[in-house]
Order: structure tokens, then sequence, then C-alpha cells
């Protein structure tokens, strides 16, 4: 897991997507063009939550999350993405 200097504010959750499938269950080489942008990551760094609404995920959890959720971000070489707690699905 990555060390990241980022601490999302309120209830987001900063994410690392999983890699993209390289090939399919039967083998077939999937070329970069068609590779479906991965729906789960794991959880990198929390938000401390609203006053109401602690969080329910923790650093380390691996998520799933909804096909456009979250904002992608790069931080030193790596792709991340920030979101709402309420934009992941489950916990793996």
């Amino acid at each position: 897991m990555s060390k990241v200097n980022i601490k999302p504010l309120a209830d987001r959750v900063l994410v690392e997507p999983a890699e993209a499938e390289e090939k399919t269950a039967s083998g077939i080489i999937i070329p970069d063009t068609a590779k479906e942008k991965p729906q789960k990551g794991k959880v990198v760094a929390v938000g401390n939550g609203k006053k109401d609404e602690p969080m329910t995920v923790k650093v380390g959890d691996a998520v799933l999350y909804g096909k456009y959720s979250g904002t992608e971000i790069a931080v030193d070489g790596n792709d991340y993405l920030i979101m709402r707690e309420s934009d992941i699905l489950a916990i793996l």
C-alpha cells in the first residue's frame, strides 16, 4: 500500500484503483483501448467524517465503487480517486 500525504476532508476517501484486467478469463489479451475502468480499489486515506456521520471505511479496506465515482488525481506518478464515502457501494 502506498504512503500518500493527502488528508481527505469530512466524508471523503482517497482510493487507489485496482489494475484493469489484462486478459479475459479465457486468456485473450485486452488492448488498452478496450480495458474497463476498474470499479474496485484500496482505501489509502479517509477523512474524519461529518458531525453526526462517523466514517465506516478505514485505511486498507478493499472497496467497490460506482463506475463514474470520484475525481481522478495523480500524486507522485500514481493515480488515485477521491470520492465521498457515500460513493462507495461495498467493502469487499
